[in-house]
């Protein structure tokens, strides 16, 4: 029944509901999924546990619903939701999912927890989320496996973010209660939910044989699917067929060599890439005066490097080191999380590179960074963004985007998720900058193919009061902390003052200088504001004057916010040419900058991922499986051109992570295409939908 490729599978016989079902490593029959609440019985909703919430009867498209309507008092309203029985026997089963539609008239973000006995939010639960647009219906869908594969007993796999395990977070065979909820929302919610039901089939693999699980091109052994290396002549044999691919879509043919719109508006040419408001909404303009919106990808390079050490064992082949396929170890000490944090510098493979070596031959790098080129404008993309390989986009034939990272003196009572915040008080943060920029004088600056530069990425703003807090609790030699307490001396002039300002009991300005604790954010908050708006700003300054130093005709666009607050994006009004953001959502037709000020923005990040083609996570946003991340990949592109601030989109990222992860982990199916080089067929038809159309939809819609 299974052609067989080498690959252990067993089968494994389930009883789940009533149903019996098998499944195995190939697929598998599968039965119609379990109705949890169809609420179109004797639902007893006076006895539903609520939480500031109000829960009715609704008529629904397809019979009766459940409609919630949720306060904004407590910091999690909504309702409660206890298996009719006592429980539910959910083994076997992939996911709980529901129809969430939104009957208010703002979009609202709408949780769905499954639990075990002893759930708390964190333990004993699974949980996930859908954020619906007014008047509009979607499915949440919760993972009861966070990989969707299963082990009959779980094994300590290392250095992966997803992976397959065994029962371990949730035990599927006692589900006692679904918990609908809505997470510290702002305002009141009004959304209705229905057809409540377990679906999806978990893959169940047995634990004493799974290990080596990678075969020899990357991939997971254990599976097959669409688009798989089986063999050499395989992986050698996809050159071809992707020729007649590009040949029959060479791309959009009113294009001038930019990638802008021929046959659109001519604007002023400046001989390098501008922004300009044209009909109302904010454009990015071509070195030949075309309207130009940046389709653009990330991490346009020929690796995906995965640690091997401790876990030589995993894979199914690794090469001698004197082999031909032997140079593409190597080693890394980056591991910011996860298991390499505490186990570098560790020892790597690329199978990226290894696969495009076999694939293309010895001059595998030459072709790949040609059929690069020949990839992103056949996918209507035209854009090489962050993240990027200089030796491909200074062939100067797809327009691109600079990354500039630098160092300097960190404020140490900082914190973020990729680590502290600059002291820009301190001048080895404008040096380093400096030193750094320098080496674009004879690369990227003054070059009319790149459009502007992003300066660093995702750093820690905090919240609109932090770094001010972060300075007072730094030491006292901190240059940060030294200029804010500079300005409350010219404020209050003595210490006394500022001690009846704050309620504080400081002994003097040096005591304060020498001390480290926080004050009472309230009754210092208007300082903290103060000191704080001025160092984003110093920040803002400094980068916009280093850049444009050493190139004054490319745009300066920004820091990528991540985790950002008014007071930092307001900050970053005043000197960006445009304000990035990496905005890992289902929708950015609604972002805005804070209070409406009228400036270009760009999307620096964003993807979503599925797991149907054998990798173990999904990246930052899910997906049913690849048609439905094509469709959703289309919505959300089409909804930034909707936006009339909005400049471009920058998808993350060209291929597919490690299947067992890069350094910090991270292992998502988020590649245009895999790690043998293959494209994902979905996306890219996505990509050329919305691409070779892009400039008419943003101008009439």
């Amino acid at each position: 029944m299974f052609r067989d490729r080498g690959i252990r599978r067993f089968l494994a016989v389930c009883i789940v509901g009533g149903g019996v079902f098998w499944t195995a490593a190939a697929g598998g029959w599968q039965e119609p999924g379990l109705t949890l609440f169809d609420f179109e019985g004797d639902f007893p909703i006076p006895s539903v546990p609520t939480s500031d919430a109000q829960v009715e009867f609704a008529a629904g498209d397809s019979g009766r619903c459940l409609r919630i309507r949720t306060g904004h008092e407590k910091s999690w309203p909504g309702v409660t939701l206890a298996a009719p029985q006592g429980k539910w026997d959910l083994t076997g089963y992939a996911t709980v999912t529901l129809d969430v539609k939104n009957v208010s008239d703002a979009p609202v973000s709408v949780y769905c927890r499954v639990d075990n006995p002893g759930a708390d939010g964190v333990h004993n639960c699974v949980t996930g989320s859908v954020t619906v647009a007014p008047g509009q219906i979607a499915s949440l869908s919760v993972d009861l496996h966070p990989s969707g594969l299963a082990l009959t007993e779980p094994l300590e796999l290392i250095g992966m973010r997803g992976y397959p395990r065994g029962y371990d977070t949730l035990k599927p065979d006692n589900i006692t209660q679904l918990v609908i909820f809505v997470n510290k929302p702002q305002a009141d919610g009004h959304f209705e939910i229905d057809n409540l039901r377990a679906a999806g089939r978990l893959e169940l693999y047995e634990a004493r044989q799974f290990i080596p699980f990678i075969d020899e091109f990357g991939q997971f052994r254990h599976k097959d699917w669409p688009g798989k290396v089986h063999s050499l002549d395989e992986l050698k044999g996809r050159v071809a067929s992707e020729e007649e691919d590009l040949a029959a879509h060479p791309g959009p043919a009113d294009r001038d060599r930019y990638g802008g719109w021929s046959s659109g508006p001519q604007l002023n040419a400046s001989g390098f890439f501008r922004v300009a408001k044209h009909q109302g909404k904010w454009w990015l303009v071509d070195p030949e005066g075309r309207l130009f919106w940046s389709h653009g990808i990330d991490c346009v390079n020929n690796s995906a490097a995965t640690p091997i050490s401790d876990r030589e064992d995993y894979f199914a082949f690794l090469p001698a080191e004197g082999a031909l396929l032997g140079r593409f170890y190597g080693g890394g000490s980056w591991a910011p999380h996860g298991y390499y944090q505490d186990h570098s510098p560790y020892k790597t493979y690329d199978f990226c590179r290894a696969n495009l070596l076999r694939k293309y031959g010895p001059d595998w790098q030459k072709l790949f960074a040609e059929i690069t080129h020949r990839r992103l404008r056949s996918w209507g993309l035209n854009t090489i963004a962050n993240w990027s390989d200089g030796g491909i986009y200074r062939m100067r034939r797809t327009p691109y985007v600079a990354s500039i990272h630098s160092g300097g003196r960190l404020i140490e009572g900082s914190e973020g998720y990729w680590g502290k915040f600059y002291d820009v008080f301190d001048p080895s943060f404008r040096q380093d900058l400096r030193r750094r920029l320098a080496a674009e004088g004879d690369q990227s600056a003054g070059d009319p193919w790149c459009i502007g530069y992003f300066v660093h990425n995702e750093i820690a703003w905090g919240d609109d009061l932090s770094l001010a807090v972060a300075a007072l609790q730094s030491g006292a030699d901190q240059p940060a902390k030294i200029a804010f307490l500079r300005d409350l001396r010219a404020k209050y002039e003595t210490i006394e003052a500022l001690n009846s300002s704050w309620d504080t009991q400081h002994a003097s300005w040096d005591a304060l200088l020498s001390a480290q604790e926080a004050p009472d954010r309230q009754k210092a908050r208007d300082d903290l504001a103060a000191f704080y708006t001025r160092l984003a700003e110093t920040y803002f300054r400094i980068v916009r004057e280093e850049v444009k130093r050493v190139a004054p005709d490319q745009l300066y666009l920004g820091c990528r916010f991540a985790w950002v607050n008014d007071r930092a994006a307001r900050a970053a009004t005043r000197f960006c040419d445009v304000v990035s953001y990496n905005r890992y959502e289902y929708s950015v037709e609604d972002h805005r900058l804070p209070d409406g000020i009228d400036l270009p923005t760009i999307i620096g990040e964003f993807h979503f991922g599925a797991l149907d083609r054998g990798m173990f996570h999904t990246g930052l946003k899910k997906t049913a499986d690849q048609q439905d991340r094509s469709d959703t990949y289309a919505r959300y592109v089409q909804g930034a051109l909707r936006n009339p601030y909005i400049v471009g989109t920058h998808w993350f990222q060209y291929k597919d992570q490690a299947t067992t992860g890069r350094g910090d982990g991270e292992n998502y199916q988020i590649g245009f295409v895999d790690i043998a080089d293959s494209p994902y067929p979905e996306i890219v038809r996505a990509a050329r939908q919305v691409g070779y159309g892009l400039y008419e939809y943003r101008l009439n819609n």
